[in-house]
């Protein structure tokens, strides 16, 4: 499987959208640092999901959102 450049840039928007929406995020985190906390990760040619960072303290439900992000960005047939 051929990962599309398009979908990876759609999930580093979802990023974007989640360190925008968030309050805390945006005064914690710069969005560009943000979005290199889950770098994209590939094998076998496939995406493999972002890990929780141990860089930066990401809570929860800021990760769940992420991996939603993930998700939704990379739906596999």
């Amino acid at each position: 499987m051929n990962v599309d450049p398009i979908d990876v840039s759609l999930f580093e928007m979802r990023l974007e959208e989640i360190h925008r929406n968030d309050p805390w995020l945006r005064y914690e985190i710069t969005r560009r640092d943000f979005v290199a906390l889950f770098p994209m990760r590939f094998k076998n040619g496939r995406p493999v999901k972002p890990e929780h960072p141990a860089t930066f303290g990401v809570d929860r439900e800021v990760y769940l959102k992420v991996l939603v992000a993930f998700r939704q960005s990379f739906q596999f047939k």
